[in-house]
């Protein structure tokens, strides 16, 4: 596509890559141009979590069996 005809319709296009994830090209004085959808990974939408709020040092040495209850079996 020229330059000159996606100057026209330049937020058609825009929208069109938007619905169809299609990328445009663009040529302009010899170099090609592309419009591309960028999606983030799942790994870039995950909400950030914090691992543990305390101490570390905290949880050394507790009796889980105890925490947990009696009624959580253990597999092997």
């Amino acid at each position: 596509m020229k330059i000159t005809a996606s100057r026209k319709n330049i937020y058609q296009i825009l929208d069109e890559v938007i619905a169809t994830g299609t990328p445009v090209e663009i040529v302009r004085k010899g170099t090609v141009l592309r419009i591309v959808l960028e999606r983030p990974s799942k790994l870039d939408r995950l909400k950030k979590r914090t691992g543990f709020d305390g101490d570390p040092d905290e949880i050394i040495g507790v009796d889980w069996m105890r925490e947990w209850g009696s009624n959580v079996r253990l597999v092997s």
